[in-house]
Protein backbone atom coordinates (compact mmCIF):
# COMPACT_ATOMS: atom_id res chain seq x y z
CA UNK A 1 0.00 0.00 0.00
CA UNK A 2 1.17 3.25 -0.64
CA UNK A 3 -0.27 5.84 1.28
CA UNK A 4 -2.22 3.67 4.36
CA UNK A 5 -4.75 5.09 6.48
CA UNK A 6 -3.75 3.01 9.21
CA UNK A 7 0.30 2.27 10.29
CA UNK A 8 0.54 0.07 12.77
CA UNK A 9 3.65 -0.12 15.17
CA UNK A 10 4.16 -2.92 17.70
CA UNK A 11 7.13 -2.13 20.16
CA UNK A 12 8.82 -0.77 16.92
CA UNK A 13 12.08 0.37 19.03
CA UNK A 14 11.66 -2.48 21.41
CA UNK A 15 14.92 -4.06 20.50
CA UNK A 16 17.21 -1.28 19.61
CA UNK A 17 19.61 0.81 21.44
CA UNK A 18 18.06 3.98 22.68
CA UNK A 19 19.85 6.32 19.63
CA UNK A 20 18.27 4.08 17.32
CA UNK A 21 15.27 3.94 18.67
CA UNK A 22 14.83 7.42 19.25
CA UNK A 23 15.57 7.93 15.27
CA UNK A 24 13.50 5.43 14.53
CA UNK A 25 10.06 6.79 16.56
CA UNK A 26 11.30 10.23 14.54
CA UNK A 27 10.61 8.57 11.46
CA UNK A 28 7.39 7.29 12.17
CA UNK A 29 5.97 10.27 13.92
CA UNK A 30 7.38 12.52 10.67
CA UNK A 31 5.38 10.18 8.58
CA UNK A 32 2.71 9.85 9.91
CA UNK A 33 2.08 13.70 10.69
CA UNK A 34 3.72 14.16 6.80
CA UNK A 35 0.70 11.40 5.17
CA UNK A 36 -1.71 12.12 7.25
CA UNK A 37 -1.46 8.72 8.23
CA UNK A 38 -3.15 7.31 11.36
CA UNK A 39 -0.01 5.55 13.80
CA UNK A 40 -1.43 2.83 16.19
CA UNK A 41 1.35 2.36 18.28
CA UNK A 42 1.93 -0.46 21.00
CA UNK A 43 4.53 0.03 23.44
CA UNK A 44 5.32 0.30 27.46
CA UNK A 45 7.79 2.86 27.28
CA UNK A 46 6.02 6.04 29.40
CA UNK A 47 7.89 8.85 27.76
CA UNK A 48 7.22 7.44 24.03
CA UNK A 49 3.12 6.84 25.13
CA UNK A 50 2.81 10.74 25.92
CA UNK A 51 4.23 11.44 22.22
CA UNK A 52 1.04 10.26 20.94
CA UNK A 53 -2.11 12.63 20.39
CA UNK A 54 -4.34 9.75 22.35
CA UNK A 55 -3.99 6.78 24.66
CA UNK A 56 -5.28 3.86 25.81
CA UNK A 57 -4.04 1.62 28.21
CA UNK A 58 -4.61 -1.92 28.94
CA UNK A 59 -3.92 -3.63 32.57
CA UNK A 60 -4.41 -7.41 33.10
CA UNK A 61 -6.26 -7.37 29.84
CA UNK A 62 -8.48 -4.55 29.98
CA UNK A 63 -8.60 -1.26 28.76
CA UNK A 64 -8.88 1.21 31.37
Amino acid sequence: VVKPRLLFADEPSGNLDAATGAEVMDLLFALARERGTTLVLVTHNEQLAERCDRRLVLRAGRLV
